[in-house]
This record gives C-alpha cells, sequence and structure tokens, in this order.
C-alpha cells in the first residue's frame, strides 16, 4: 500500500481493523512485565497507543513512527488529551530515519505482516540499523493458523526466521490471538508473537 492508502484508512466512518481504540492485550502484558523499556520505538504506531502504554509503563523514551499522517495527528491528540509524554513522527519503517543503534525495544503490533516478500528484507535491514545490539524485537503478526485467506497474508513461523536470519536470535514464537476490528464489531485472529533479539 501506498502513504496515501494508509492515510486513507484513517478517514473513513470506520476505523481501519487493526485501531481497536486501546492497546492489544498481548502488549499491555509485555508493559506490565517491564519489557517495553527503554528508548522504545513502535515501527507502525497507528494512532498510538502502543506508545502510549510503553510511556505509562516507564519507557526512557517512547516514539512512534506511521506514515499516515492522520494517524499521527490522532496520537498526538491522544497523547496532549492524557497528558502523557511520547513523540510521534510521520515516517517510514523501510527507511527508518533514526540516530543509529540508538533504540532499545522494537514494537511490531500488526505491521511485519502487510510486507511483500521484496520488502521484507528491507524491513529488517530497517529496524537492525537503529536497535541497539542486545535489543529486542517484540512482533506480533497474523498467522497461518488464522483460517480463510482474507488479508492481511498469514505468516508462518518459518518464514519470521528466514527473515531475520542474520544477526537476530529467536527467544520465542507463541501462538497469540489479536483483537481486531470487523465491521464495527471487536474479533480476534491467531497470531504469532516473536521476541527476537539483537545479536
Amino acid at each position: 500500500m501506498t502513504a496515501m492508502s494508509w492515510d486513507d484508512a484513517y478517514t473513513g466512518e470506520m476505523p481501519p481493523r487493526w485501531d481497536i481504540g486501546r492497546p492489544q492485550p498481548v502488549f499491555v502484558g509485555l508493559a506490565e512485565q517491564g519489557l517495553l523499556s527503554g528508548r522504545v520505538l513502535d515501527a507502525g504506531c497507528g494512532t498510538g497507543e502502543h506508545v502510549l502504554l510503553a510511556a505509562e509503563h516507564g519507557a526512557a523514551e517512547a516514539t512512534g513512527i506511521d506514515l499516515s499522517p492522520t494517524a499521527i495527528e490522532a496520537a498526538r491528540a491522544k497523547a496532549k488529551e492524557r497528558g502523557i509524554a511520547a513523540r510521534f513522527e510521520i515516517g517510514d519503517a523501510l527507511n527508518l530515519d533514526v540516530s543509529d543503534a540508538s533504540i532499545d525495544t522494537i514494537i511490531d503490533s500488526g505491521l511485519f505482516h502487510v510486507f511483500s516478500d521484496e520488502d521484507r528484507p528491507r524491513y529488517v535491514a530497517s529496524i537492525a540499523r537503529v536497535l541497539k545490539p542486545g535489543g529486542h524485537v517484540y512482533l506480533m503478526c497474523f498467522s497461518d493458523r488464522q483460517p480463510g485467506d482474507m488479508r492481511p497474508r498469514r505468516v508462518r513461523q518459518e518464514e519470521l526466521h528466514d527473515a531475520f536470519s542474520d544477526g537476530w536470535a529467536f527467544e520465542s514464537i507463541t501462538a497469540e490471538m489479536f483483537d481486531v476490528n470487523r465491521f464495527g464489531h471487536s474479533t480476534v485472529a491467531q497470531s504469532w508473537l516473536a521476541v527476537i533479539r539483537r545479536s
């Protein structure tokens, strides 16, 4: 999708399927364990719920980037309304503009699975440039355990291992549920949560 089509997703009558108006429960659990810590970057933050979650749970610095200006505007408004110190910038996860190797923790909530096979290496290289050695990526994506063939594409564990094969170590991949909006109603989809460390 282009930057314009991503923005279009936020300007319709219904919120996009991935924007549930609150953090994903899996990321709430990570925050409560103190894992969204240090300098945190959400590589496709949407309207900012996971960045705000990290900031509320003690992240030294919490930043979100997204292609959609409308989503970033909404995220900034949330931060102001809630009195939370967080930064939101329009940006492309395939070409992160962050000082080299300065990030401790990267959040990926439903981003990896939107990339084509050609863009996956670009994405992994982009986050590798900004993540400190020993830093973690918490990546949640739709899994091949989800029935049907509607978008987004399903991801097999082997695809995750292939994408993060050079300079990364998997600490875990667990089956989880991803909360989504479907025609205005809340539902869930099968997902993987991968915890990946930059070696």
